[in-house]
């Protein structure tokens, strides 16, 4: 079995999916995907998070990123996971979201946490080579159009395809100046 890991030695390019639990499709609702952006924000201004590529989709998320010098990304994921995960929890009881609430609670019965919306791992793969980056960054990009929501990778909204294709910059910005 494959390990999956950030070598907390190196600052290397790493492409990442965290997926929500059960595969529920969290993200179909803007507010959500709101989110994941402010908190991506907030890691990248405040938590040395380096971010170069990300696409939010109905039930998990891609990223590729790595981290400022002597910042453990790792450590950073674990923040966005745990931040995000309770301000998607208290919104799903804002909004009344129970077959959400129900799932993300059932998951935590034996756990010190109240809900858990993610699910543990976050598969992160060290992109050794700019062949693998744009590999990665391809797939990434182009996950919205094999499932067929959009025709071009630009047109979905939550995608990095906007700045790297549009030089659109409106949803998120990203850290092109540190490749």
């Amino acid at each position: 079995m494959r390990k999956y890991r950030i070598d907390p030695e190196t600052t290397s390019y790493y492409f990442c999916t965290c997926t929500i639990l059960e595969w529920h499709c969290v993200f179909k609702d803007e507010k959500y995907c709101k989110v994941i952006i402010d908190s991506l924000n907030y890691c990248r201004e405040h938590k040395g998070l380096l971010l170069y590529g990300l696409v939010i989709m109905l039930n998990h998320i891609h990223l590729i990123v790595s981290s400022r010098e002597n910042i453990l990304l790792s450590n950073i994921i674990r923040d966005f996971k745990r931040h995000t995960s309770k301000q998607i929890a208290k919104m799903l009881e804002e909004y009344n979201e129970k077959l959400f609430l129900y799932v993300f609670k059932k998951a935590t019965e034996r756990q010190k946490s109240q809900i858990k919306v993610w699910k543990d791992e976050y598969h992160p793969e060290e992109l050794f080579s700019d062949k693998w980056f744009r590999q990665k960054m391809n797939y990434l990009h182009d996950n919205p159009v094999r499932k067929g929501f959009v025709s071009s990778a630009e047109d979905w909204k939550y995608s990095s395809a906007r700045n790297w294709l549009q030089d659109d910059h409106s949803v998120i910005q990203l850290d092109l100046n540190m490749l």
